[in-house]
């Protein structure tokens, strides 16, 4: 997939206008549509009500089968808006991409690595952040790295970095996978009538299969996020 991109520098910090445009336009997405979806809200809910009642209940489930009791309801609106952020990030692509003179300014904000690792680095800031705040900075300490025991401490360290990486790169790589083969396919289109014709049902197969690796992606995404919370504010 190769595309230009565009950068510009604002106080001496660069900035990718595409990677940019396409998350304001994904939280503008989303605003929109849990604003729309939270009008008129009802005692029994249905249509609308009931799609979102729906999903905050399933990123509930996930936050609590990673950290229980009261400590747990702290995380759960943190859930469910990191959830519909990376699901609607990665949908992105498949409802539109726009290019102009070579520079793509519309697409899937997870299929640059720059977004997902920055995501992944909110995580993990996230995370130890709150076991201090759960524990105090020694009891942190303590309780990331030393326990069981403190012979363990490189190995702790070591993990802290590869579950960064690991969370960033296992999102931008599925999302973007799915963006080349979808360039692909619409490529085949350009191949006279017969590539025409192959490639009209392969695209809206690949469309479907992309929607699901989507969803699968935000709920692995955010299940890891709260494994990695619970670790840091769960006493072991």
């Amino acid at each position: 997939m190769n595309e230009g991109t565009k950068v510009i520098t604002l106080l001496g910090i660069p900035f990718n206008v595409g990677n940019c445009l396409s998350g304001l336009i994904a939280a503008a997405i989303i605003f929109i549509l849990v604003f729309w979806f939270s009008r008129k809200i009802e005692l029994k809910p249905k249509g609308k009500q009931n799609a979102l009642e729906w999903l905050i209940d399933f990123t509930n489930n996930i936050v609590k089968a990673n950290v229980q009791d009261e400590e747990g309801k702290k995380y759960q609106l943190f859930a469910f808006t990191l959830f519909i952020l990376v699901f609607m990030s990665n949908m992105l692509g498949l409802m539109f991409q726009f290019n102009a003179g070579g520079v793509t300014y519309v697409k899937s904000p997870t299929a640059s690595p720059l977004t997902t690792l920055s995501l992944a680095l909110l995580v993990m800031v996230l995370a130890h952040f709150c076991g201090v705040a759960r524990f105090g900075f020694k009891g942190y300490v303590k309780n990331s790295f030393f326990s069981p025991m403190p012979a363990l401490f490189p190995i702790e360290l070591l993990e802290e970095f590869t579950n960064f990486l690991t969370l960033a790169l296992r999102l931008y790589g599925n999302i973007y996978a799915g963006e080349v083969l979808l360039t692909t396919i619409s490529s085949m289109s350009k191949a006279g009538w017969l590539g025409f014709i192959s490639s009209v049902p392969l695209e809206m197969i690949w469309q479907g299969f992309s929607v699901f690796i989507g969803a699968i992606q935000a709920y692995v995404f955010v299940t890891l996020t709260m494994v990695y919370v619970s670790k840091k504010i769960v006493k072991e």
